[in-house]
């Protein structure tokens, strides 16, 4: 039995979502217009390394999942491919979603665990038929922080594509004090990716299954973590 949802997050989810006024609108997309070219200025100055087999060497449709804290990263090297990436309905989606598309991102499919999950999920399966490829922050969008969602499962078992952990770090770097502790690489930073083995789960798999994917899938992403970490001295 699943423990029972918080009190303060119920209510959370509860409130009417805030106006999106015409001056919120216009930060959306000042925003984008400014940290989208900033991302791709400052990744070029990267040093990327990769540790396994990246999904970009094939032409393939892949899902790829990873902790939000690689969020920058991550933004910058699948820029440009069309990539589907699940945001919330919150006005921070609105954000994060302005700058995606600036980098190239498909459409995003807009939800998250804790609303419009069922949304989102048909939005992940619509944009693989249209042949995009899906990448899922998996303990988005609050939290807890490196604890797998079933967003990357479900979309694996929807679709059948194989589910691709990573692992992403990146230094010297500016480390934000937010939930996720996300990472800014700064210019001529190394930043590693982090490739394990590809989960497969089938489409008629059970509860039993779902769960046995999906904590298989957090220790992944977690021991790729690690060895990236590992890998840039962290």
């Amino acid at each position: 039995m699943s423990a029972p949802e918080p009190r303060e997050s119920k209510e959370r989810n509860m409130r009417p979502p805030k106006p999106r006024t015409p001056f919120f609108r216009f930060t959306v997309w000042l925003g984008g217009v400014i940290f989208a070219p900033f991302l791709r200025l400052l990744g070029a100055t990267w040093r990327i390394q990769s540790e396994g087999e990246d999904p970009l060497a094939s032409p393939a449709q892949f899902l790829v999942a990873t902790w939000h804290q690689g969020l920058f990263c991550g933004a910058y090297h699948y820029r440009d491919r069309l990539v589907g990436i699940p945001v919330s309905q919150s006005r921070d989606g609105d954000r994060i979603e302005a700058v995606l598309q600036r980098l190239g991102f498909g459409p995003s499919p807009r939800g998250s665990s804790s609303r419009g999950g069922h949304m989102a999920l048909q939005g992940m399966i619509d944009a693989w038929k249209n042949g995009q490829p899906l990448g899922i922050l998996s303990d988005g969008p609050r939290g807890p922080a490196r604890k797998c969602k079933p967003g990357a499962v479900a979309a694996g078992r929807a679709t059948g594509m194989r589910i691709r952990p990573i692992g992403i770090a990146g230094a010297p770097a500016i480390r934000f004090p937010s939930w996720d502790r996300a990472f800014l690489p700064l210019p001529f930073a190394r930043v590693v990716f982090v490739y394990p083995p590809p989960l497969t789960i089938a489409a008629d798999a059970g509860d039993e299954v779902f769960a046995a994917t999906l904590a298989q899938l957090e220790r992944d992403i977690e021991t790729a973590q690690q060895r990236a970490d590992e890998l840039v001295g962290i």
